[in-house]
C-alpha cells in the first residue's frame, strides 16, 4: 500500500463519532473522475443483471470485483481503509460486497408504513450472546448519486442503536429517532453492522447507486461466494490477507506474520494507529 494513506488514519474526534453514533461520513472519499468511473461501471453491471431485480425497484448485486480493476483498488482505498484498520486492527478480511441500485419508485405500489429495520450478519444476531452483541464487522459504502435530501432511497439509520440488540417502538411504524443519511456524491459511510438501518424508496426521478465493503475478523466465514482461488492474479500481499489467504484453517484463528502482511505494514508505517 502507499504510505500516503496514514494521512487518512482514524483521528480521536472521528473515533468519538463512530462509538457513540454507530456511523461516521467520509466525505469526498472518492473524486469526481472516480464517481463517473464507478457510476460506468455500476450501470454496466445493472444492464447485465436486471434480471436480478427486486421489488421495489432495487438491484441488489454482489460477487463483483473481479469485474473490473477499479473494483479491487476499493478494498484498499485510500481515505477509508485506514479508518477501518483504526476500528477493527489489522486481523481482518473483506467479509462481504454489494452494489446496490435503486431506481425511481413506481406510482402504483403503495409505500411501505415502515422501512426494513436490520441488523447485519443475519443469524449472528439471534446466536450470539451478550448485549450488546460483539461488533464483529464494519461496512463502508460509497455513495455514487446525490442523496443530499430526503426521498432519494437514502440509507437510512438509529443513530446510537449498535448498543442495543432490540429496536423497541411501534411495528407499524419507524422508530422516532430514524433519520436519512444525505450526503454528496463521493462521501463514503463507515457503519457498525449492529447499527440498526434500513434502505428507504426512492420517491424521487434519479436512480440511487450504491457500492459496499464490509470488513470482519479473519475468522468469521465471509458470506461473498469469490474466493482468493478467483484471483489468481492478485499478488498484492495485503489485499491476499483480505481476499481470505492464509496457510491453512488454523492461519485464521491463530496466525503467523505470512498470514497478515497488514499487521507488519502497520507496525513499519502507522504503528500509532491501531489500538
Amino acid at each position: 500500500m502507499d504510505p500516503s494513506c496514514t494521512e487518512h488514519c482514524l483521528t480521536d474526534a472521528e473515533r468519538e463519532a463512530f462509538e457513540r453514533d454507530g456511523f461516521l461520513l467520509v466525505p469526498d472519499a472518492l473524486s469526481a473522475v472516480e464517481v463517473d468511473r464507478l457510476t460506468g461501471l455500476v450501470d454496466e453491471m445493472g444492464r447485465r443483471r436486471a434480471s436480478e431485480v427486486e421489488p421495489g425497484g432495487r438491484l441488489h448485486l454482489r460477487d463483483f470485483l473481479h469485474d473490473d480493476p477499479m473494483f479491487m483498488d476499493l478494498l484498499d482505498w485510500p481515505t477509508t481503509f485506514p479508518k477501518i484498520w483504526g476500528i477493527l486492527g489489522w486481523h481482518i478480511q473483506l467479509y462481504l460486497s454489494h452494489v446496490d441500485i435503486t431506481s425511481p419508485w413506481k406510482a402504483e405500489q403503495p409505500l411501505p408504513k415502515r422501512l426494513g429495520w436490520h441488523q447485519d450478519s443475519g443469524r449472528v444476531n439471534l446466536e450470539m450472546e451478550g448485549n450488546p452483541r460483539p461488533r464483529l464487522s464494519v461496512k463502508v459504502g460509497y455513495f455514487l448519486s446525490d442523496v443530499t435530501v430526503p426521498g432519494r432511497g437514502n440509507f437510512c439509520v438509529v443513530p446510537g442503536s449498535h448498543r442495543r440488540n432490540l429496536l423497541e417502538g411501534p411495528g407499524d411504524a419507524d422508530p422516532p429517532d430514524a433519520m436519512p443519511v444525505c450526503v454528496a456524491p463521493g462521501t463514503a459511510v463507515l457503519f457498525d453492522r449492529r447499527l440498526w438501518h434500513a434502505p428507504s424508496p426512492n420517491i424521487s426521478t434519479i436512480t440511487r447507486k450504491a457500492v459496499f465493503y464490509g470488513y470482519s475478523y479473519r475468522w468469521l466465514r465471509p458470506r461473498d461466494n469469490l474466493r482468493i482461488e478467483d484471483y489468481p492474479d492478485c499478488h498484492d500481499p495485503i489485499r491476499r490477507q483480505l481476499l481470505g489467504a492464509s496457510r491453512d484453517g488454523h492461519g485464521y484463528s491463530s496466525p503467523e506474520p505470512g498470514d497478515v502482511p497488514l499487521k507488519a505494514w502497520l507496525e513499519e508505517h502507522a504503528a500509532g494507529s491501531v489500538q
